[in-house]
């Protein structure tokens, strides 16, 4: 049976009775699933801190200057206009996070949360070198400030200021460009100033994150821990406890028959416990603050091996596989979320290639009536160019595909629109002889061309008289 006493659920590892930050110490992980973890943690890395400075055709891999309103994703261009696009794209991601933690449960926060591969695949690290393994670390804690300690404490915390500055380096290239950010550290910080303020406090922000805030944000801040509770069901696959073949837990001893002691597989050896980076006893089950590291796995694994037990007795399964011995299948609920998914991925990735890199926007101007001359009817409109392209478009000009008439540009018979920017608005003027009109709003089609070529369409309502109801 699993645990009847659930007090431990009415606080959480990080306070104290006292009310206090209570700190932990976890024991430094070792094991298949750390170094599977690893492996996946150096990769999503060495992606962030490349990705800035990739380029696609020109353009930076991953953009988001919200400022100048330029957006690339994966070298894909996207302006204001485009919104919906990235509306679309969270929704199927957040989508898909959903979808994994019903069938996975908490794993994308132990694999993939970028607050967990910074905490434990670098920063904990650099802990473990400098400081030592978990009863070096509560010894050091304990003792007073001497001169070990200074040095201890003091490089390490130098360390992790100059790795929060770096990363938020990093990070700022995602939101002004690499570009701009590489002419910002040759020009140096006098010549940016509100810019570097920005990035010391902004180092300042992950420092107090990674040295003191720590595990508290998985369990304290993250939405996300408590949409899980939501989410998991008995058939979600998680990190969890064998009660069943481990109760009733008991110390080994020398030539002991557990077996005929009515004993589980259980040592009580507490490996588990101390090697959790958020303090909780995965023996009580599932819990808010677990986040599916794995870490207790890899610990009770070296443990069952060196007892001469089977392995798994923490293991990713369900609670009705462990209670009931069923293995994992897809549930309606799993098959419901995997078809909306479906749906929006592939909604998502039809308009992401049917999508124009040159884009017309033609509108009436505001407030502006149409105008009769001679035998022709005048409207004047406002139009715009998303050049999502690397390159100049020039001599642009416009024409009616479905209407004859002209199309005027004031001062001007073609126009010019520079690289991956959006123009400013201008004046466009369109002339139809009246006896092609037969509506008082009559949708007409205009085309934008360069070099013969037709970049974009697009649809727009010319005005007329009343009388042409």
């Amino acid at each position: 049976m699993p645990p009847v006493d659930e007090s431990f659920r009415d606080s959480i590892t990080t306070i104290s009775k006292e009310g206090k930050r209570n700190f932990l110490h976890p024991k430094k992980p070792k094991g298949r699933y750390y170094n599977y973890r690893s492996l996946l943690s150096y990769f999503l890395i060495g992606f962030l801190f490349i990705a800035p400075f990739l380029k696609v055709n020109g353009k930076q891999f991953i953009l988001i200057n919200v400022m100048e309103r330029k957006y690339n994703i994966f070298g894909y261009t996207f302006w204001p206009q485009d919104f919906y696009l990235i509306v679309l794209a969270v929704l199927t991601g957040v989508l898909f996070i959903i979808l994994f933690t019903v069938a996975f449960g908490r794993v994308f926060c132990g694999w993939f949360c970028p607050q967990t591969i910074f905490l434990e695949l670098i920063f904990r690290k650099i802990e473990y070198a400098i400081e030592g393994d978990r009863p070096k670390q509560i010894k050091l804690e304990k003792m007073p400030w001497n001169q070990e300690k200074i040095i201890k404490k003091g490089s390490k915390w130098l360390i992790f200021y100059i790795l929060s500055f770096i990363i938020s380096n990093v990070f700022l290239a995602y939101f002004i460009g690499s570009d701009a950010l590489i002419q910002h550290l040759k020009d140096g910080p006098s010549e940016h100033l509100v810019t570097f303020i920005k990035l010391l406090f902004f180092a300042a922000v992950f420092f107090f994150v990674f040295s003191w805030f720590r595990e508290q944000v998985c369990i304290i801040v993250c939405p996300y821990g408590r949409l899980q509770s939501v989410l998991l069901d008995n058939k979600t696959i998680i990190v969890a406890y064998d009660y069943k073949r481990g109760e009733g837990r008991a110390k080994m001893r020398k030539g002991q028959d557990r077996e005929a002691e009515n004993l589980g597989d259980c040592i009580d050896c507490k490996q588990c416990v101390q090697v959790c980076p958020t303090g909780i006893d995965i023996r009580n089950g599932t819990q808010l603050e677990c986040v599916n590291c794995t870490a207790c796995m890899d610990a009770c694994d070296a443990v069952m091996d060196k007892v001469g037990f089977e392995k798994g007795l923490i293991r990713y399964a369900s609670e009705d596989a462990i209670a009931k011995g069923e293995k994992f299948k897809l549930t309606g609920r799993m098959k419901f979320y995997a078809t909306i998914l479906t749906v929006l991925m592939s909604v998502l990735g039809y308009l992401l290639l049917t999508q124009k890199e040159i884009t017309l926007r033609v509108n009436n101007t505001r407030g502006a009536l149409y105008q009769t001359v001679n035998d022709s009817i005048i409207n004047t409109y406002n139009y715009k160019i998303a050049n999502k392209t690397n390159d100049e478009i020039k001599d642009v000009s416009f024409k009616l595909l479905d209407h004859k008439g002209v199309i005027i540009l004031p001062g001007t018979k073609t126009v010019s629109f520079e690289k991956a920017t959006m123009s400013n608005s201008a004046t466009m003027i369109i002339k139809i002889p009246a006896s092609e009109i037969t509506k008082n709003k009559e949708q007409i089609k205009i085309g934008a061309y360069a070099d013969g070529k037709l970049l974009d369409t697009r649809k727009v309502i010319f005005l007329g008289p009343h009388h042409f109801n």
